[in-house]
């Protein structure tokens, strides 16, 4: 059984910044692709980023592009979140979880979903 665990959240100014962090706890992550999701208040969990295993293909959803950068640590054990220039609309609990490829995971995680990390961001 794998626990992955969101930490890194916060409230920031619109225009902020925040870096959260995915750690696993009962097995490595680091042969398996991570991805980021988020749930703003009152709507459905939606995609926001995906890293390979390898660290050398990403995917993003196109309201993240240019301000998010996904990443894995040197030992692959972790993963991270860099979001930058944060808007209001970014608002939401985020969190991580294993998939099967970059190109799948916004459809299909492995895992439960853990607490997950609440990101507020005021204008």
């Amino acid at each position: 059984q794998v626990q992955l665990v969101e930490s890194g959240g916060g409230l920031v100014q619109a225009g902020g910044s925040l870096r959260l962090s995915c750690a696993a706890s009962g097995r490595t992550i680091n042969t398996i692709t991570i991805g980021w999701f988020r749930q703003p208040p009152g709507k459905e969990r939606e995609f926001v980023a995906a890293i390979n295993w390898s660290g050398t293909s990403t995917n993003y959803a196109d309201s993240v592009k240019g301000r998010f950068t996904i990443s894995r640590g040197d030992d692959k054990t972790a993963a991270y979140l860099q979001m930058n220039s944060l808007k209001p609309e970014d608002t939401a609990v985020y969190y991580c979880n294993r998939g099967p490829s970059i190109g799948t995971i916004p459809n299909r995680v492995f895992d439960a979903w853990g607490q997950g990390t609440q990101v507020t961001v005021f204008s």
